[in-house]
């Protein structure tokens, strides 16, 4: 069995406005194994960015532990917003987290540039942002991402901004990459159908103040792709289960 490699326990965040105490999250609680995909889903403004931003230190819960297993465990955040910046090349994009955390080697160049090579970028490494496709820019963007060798690695609504054929392209892409670096992520997602063509589980919340209200194993064989899920009979089933979970 995978082993855990983070746990919530009894979370609760609030926040402090002019108006009074807000409760975005109360009494969460998650578990995420070595090597799942998991997928986060629930109303709008529920708190699911919140979680994320939790769980990355970015600001600390009112109440609860995040305990992680792994010393010294590194994480990574894929925002909705590529956030690429046009006076660099694909490349030098790729790269900037690792300068950023002094940590640009020439081994870290080198798995930079494999993983442009390996995922159908290398050819455009010295192209600029605004010459690439906002598939392409959202794929350089995971990658940066990746080039930091986290070991969780967290999706705040990657695919939003995206038309929906891309969506799906990007959805299968996106999979193979996670699945091929065999990494642990996070997904958060207003698609249903995403989370159940993605994930191996889906945690979905309640309205605000966000609580787990169920979790739903999904299990399609490994080597299914995103799109190839969506076309099996079972999904339906899956999507259904959510969907319910949602309104109760």
């Amino acid at each position: 069995m995978p082993s855990e490699l983070m746990t919530l326990s009894g979370v609760s965040h609030s926040f402090c406005t002019v108006a009074g105490e807000t409760a975005a999250i109360q009494n969460l609680n998650l578990t995420v194994s070595e090597g799942e995909f998991l997928a986060i889903v629930g109303p709008s403004g529920c708190g699911k960015t919140t979680v994320l931003s939790l769980i990355m230190g970015l600001m600390q819960p009112s109440a609860g532990s995040i305990r992680f297993h792994k010393p010294d465990l590194r994480l990574g955040y894929m925002l909705q917003r590529d956030h690429l910046l046009e006076h660099r090349t694909v490349e030098k994009n790729v790269l900037l987290g690792l300068e950023v955390q002094h940590r640009l080697t020439e081994q870290s160049r080198a798995l930079a540039n494999r993983l442009l090579d390996t995922y159908g970028l290398g050819e455009f490494r010295a192209y600029k942002p605004s010459q690439l496709s906002g598939g392409m820019r959202q794929k350089v963007a995971l990658i940066r991402t990746l080039a930091l060798e986290p070991d969780l690695l967290l999706l705040d609504e990657p695919f939003s901004a995206l038309d929906y054929q891309t969506r799906l392209n990007l959805s299968d892409e996106v999979y193979r990459i996670i699945r091929g670096e065999r990494k642990t992520a996070i997904l958060v997602t207003h698609d249903i159908s995403e989370a159940a063509s993605m994930a191996d589980r889906v945690a979905v919340f309640s309205a605000r103040p966000a609580t787990v209200r169920d979790t739903i194993p999904i299990r399609f064989p490994a080597e299914l792709s995103p799109l190839e899920r969506r076309r099996q009979p079972d999904f339906t089933v899956y999507f259904d289960r959510i969907w319910e979970a949602l309104h109760i």
